[in-house]
């Protein structure tokens, strides 16, 4: 037998709980609109439900044990069962869970309510009889999602009860408290229920906050971790962390990503246990219709496409996109809720401040190599200026000779005269050529000097010392 189907059996054996416990206890004789307007209080209850977070499990509370123990205390019998079961179904329904979890959840409401009601009829209603009749309901409705949670993911159940019964008994607690006390005051100073709307929504917004709050840890020891694990700061870097932390945050989804690099789009895809895939793309990935959703409308965005819950962003802004990602749960799960779409827009700032600093390191590393490339370029300029002004000279001065020499003629012979200085002139230009090719080639240097140290100097023949395979012209004794 799956896992499913265990499921399915353990929520069929509560509904028949709930029947026979109903039948024991009587329907009761509440006034006629009692029992839609608990349903009405029951369904809001459970639409703006809160998760909490119990070690590595999420545990989803409301306050619709406040509304459950008001019933319980206001009037005996069975008939909060049928109005609660409806409120849940009509939630859940709404929150689009998926089939299993939804007629799960309303089995273990009716299950917990009726056997609660059975306790509370029994001990004549009132605020006592209430409160043993919530005492009841958490034991069932705890009991009932722990045995789920232990077909589901094959974990102890004890350890699973220890890590989360404690809070949620004091949270069931609370919430039963207030609709008790909600109860009496509107039996005895309706007026009075004006000072529980204080208290009620700063019990609800402490919720709020701390499951933003734990929701951000996470997030950010995620990140943390995905950096430490990483290496170099570069943008290829920044989003397969971003990448994989939103997966492990949306509870496993498959996550994916277009980057926008500098030199053209890059689409990553991967889940909690890293990168799939990273392959360079087209323009055309940007038409995509994920994309072009993503791009029309800045923020988060949630719903289905194709039965498959998602999540996208836009990293960055409209006139500026750095990337677009979206994560998806497979067809049938639960969809993204108004807390993670919050998560979804904490990941998104710390992925812009990532992606950027990201670029601006891309920046400094580019204009760091062009500024060595050109203090390597200027430094060879200056040392082919240092090797090339020898032969410089010599060529000048030679050339200034060789025109006196062509204009006046002078000497025993003028014709041997010129014909030195072309030599010289010759000499001259061969050495610049080779502080040039120096230059270029600076370890062409020393093996050029080691064989020359291996080659006899060769007295020159008329005064000029003939050029050196150094390409350095050696001191010449040349006309003036």
């Amino acid at each position: 037998m799956t896992a499913a189907s265990k499921v399915r059996t353990l929520g069929a054996s509560a509904v028949v709980c709930a029947i026979v416990a109903a039948l024991f206890t009587g329907w009761g004789g509440p006034t006629w609109w009692a029992v839609p307007l608990l349903a009405t209080v029951v369904a809001i209850s459970e639409i703006a439900v809160v998760h909490l977070q119990f070690g590595r499990q999420r545990w989803a509370f409301s306050l619709t044990e406040g509304a459950i123990a008001a019933g319980f205390a206001v009037h005996g019998g069975t008939w909060p069962t049928v109005a609660v079961a409806a409120g849940v179904l009509v939630a859940q329904t709404i929150r689009r869970q998926p089939r299993i979890k939804l007629e799960y959840n309303v089995a273990q409401f009716a299950a917990g309510t009726a056997l609660g009601a059975l306790m509370a009829t029994t001990l004549g209603s009132g605020i006592s009889g209430a409160c043993a009749g919530m005492g009841v309901f958490w034991l069932v409705n705890h009991g009932l999602v722990a045995v789920a949670v232990a077909l589901t993911t094959r974990r102890p159940i004890g350890a699973f009860v220890w890590d989360s019964a404690p809070l949620s008994a004091i949270h069931s607690a609370g919430n039963s408290s207030i609709g008790l006390l909600a109860t009496w005051l509107a039996q005895n100073a309706p007026v009075g229920l004006l000072g529980l709307l204080v208290p009620m929504g700063l019990l609800y917004t402490s919720y709020d906050q701390q499951t933003r709050r734990a929701a951000e840890a996470r997030l950010f020891a995620e990140l943390a971790r995905g950096q430490e694990e990483a290496t170099g700061r570069s943008a290829d870097t920044s989003a397969q962390v971003v990448l994989t932390a939103a997966a492990r945050l949306f509870g496993g989804a498959d996550v994916e990503m277009v980057l926008l690099a500098a030199d053209g789009p890059v689409r990553y895809s991967g889940d909690e246990f890293g990168i799939r895939s990273r392959r360079r793309v087209d323009p055309a990935a940007f038409d995509e219709p994920w994309v072009l959703r993503v791009l029309g409308n800045h923020g988060i965005r949630t719903g289905f496409d194709d039965g498959r819950p998602y999540c996208s962003a836009l990293i960055g802004e409209p006139d500026d996109p750095r990337a677009a990602i979206i994560a998806r749960r497979v067809p049938g799960a639960a969809g993204f809720g108004r807390r993670e779409a919050m998560l979804a827009g904490v990941l998104v700032t710390q992925a812009e401040s990532w992606l950027s600093v990201a670029g601006l390191t891309a920046e400094r590393d580019q204009a760091r190599e062009r500024a060595e490339q050109s203090d390597s370029s200027a430094r060879r300029l200056a040392d082919l200026g240092a090797d090339s002004a020898p032969a410089l000279v010599v060529l000048r001065e030679s050339a200034n000779r060789l025109a006196r020499l062509a204009a006046a003629p002078a000497g025993e012979d003028p014709i041997g005269d010129i014909v030195d200085e072309l030599h010289a002139v010759e000499r001259a230009v061969a050495s610049l050529l080779g502080a040039i090719a120096l230059a270029a080639e600076p370890d062409l240097a020393s093996d050029l000097r080691a064989a020359a140290s291996e080659v006899p100097v060769v007295p020159a023949a008329r005064g000029v010392s003939d050029w050196t395979t150094t390409g350095v012209l050696e001191g010449a004794d040349l006309k003036s």
